[in-house]
């Protein structure tokens, strides 16, 4: 059964900077494409971030471009997304999810199998 597990969520003030990490259990990790997408209050899940198996495919939500950096550790089954020069409107709930079989762009929540539970992120003004 495939588990992924995000971490390192938290407060943080405007302009400040927070690293999450997503670890998966399942031996065929580092054939997933990984994304992180994040829910704010009373919206919709949104894409962030996707990065294919072997990082030569990233893409970004234009909301976060430049600011945020996602990488993964196939070695380590783990997932990061390095958040920088973070904004209020940041502020979410952030999920880490696996594709097995990539296929799209991987800007759509449909195209995942798996998903973490989440981690919060609160950025104050």
């Amino acid at each position: 059964q495939v588990q992924l597990v995000e971490s390192g969520g938290g407060l943080v003030q405007a302009g400040g900077s927070l690293r999450l990490s997503c670890a998966a259990s399942g031996r065929t990790f580092s054939s997933w494409t990984m994304g992180w997408f994040r829910q704010a209050p009373g919206k919709e899940r949104e894409f962030v971030a996707v990065i294919n198996w072997d990082s030569n495919y990233l893409n970004y939500a234009g909301s976060v471009k430049g600011r945020f950096t996602i990488s993964r550790d196939n070695a380590k089954n783990t997932v990061y997304l390095q958040m920088n020069s973070l904004k209020p409107e940041d502020t979410a709930v952030y999920y880490c999810a696996a594709d097995r079989q990539f296929t799209g762009r991987g800007t759509s929540l449909y195209e995942y199998d798996y998903w973490g539970q989440g981690t919060q992120v609160t950025v104050s003004s």
